[in-house]
């Protein structure tokens, strides 16, 4: 079984426990969409706003000194939206509806976060291994206008380019 399939096995499973879930996304910590039973363009969206908001949580944790970012939950009008790290480089995102039974939705979901994150931080490749530092080149420079010959400017008269007069 390869990785894909393993991860969209684990959220259609979870969806099938957890009937109250509408939809899962599994995602990296960068934005990057993994797996996901929603429709791919809403998934990805919902991944990278789910980095967003683990970035903005971990700060914020970070800020109050309380501990690690656990869990990010957006209640809206019609249900929840719940973000979990799943590992230490993805993130398991639920969108649940309104009679969501919070403790059991939470257990659910960290025992999947636990699983995918686990399998999704072994099977990473690259990502850990140190990168050569980017040494960065010479700026741009521009050019005065003053100097260009008047030949080559760029007319704005329809048609662009001046030509010269011969």
């Amino acid at each position: 079984m390869n990785a894909g399939t393993l991860m969209d096995a684990e959220l259609r499973r979870l969806r099938s426990n957890r009937p109250e879930v509408c939809g899962a996304v599994l995602a990296g910590t960068d934005g990057l969409l993994i797996a996901s039973d929603l429709p791919a363009t809403e998934a990805a969206h919902l991944a990278a706003l789910a980095a967003a908001s683990f970035g903005l949580g971990q700060r914020v944790a970070q800020a109050a000194t309380r501990g690690e970012f656990r869990e990010h939950v957006v209640h809206t009008t019609d249900g929840k939206v719940v973000i979990y790290p799943a590992g230490r480089h993805a993130l398991l995102t639920l969108v649940a509806g309104p009679d969501a039974d919070p403790e059991a939705l939470h257990e659910a979901a960290r025992a999947v976060a636990r699983r995918t994150g686990g399998f999704f931080d072994a099977h990473r490749r690259g990502y850990d291994e140190p990168q050569p530092p980017i040494t960065p080149g010479p700026l741009a420079v521009r050019t005065p206008l003053a100097t260009i010959p008047t030949h080559l400017r760029r007319s704005a008269a329809p048609g662009g380019w001046q030509r010269p007069l011969i």
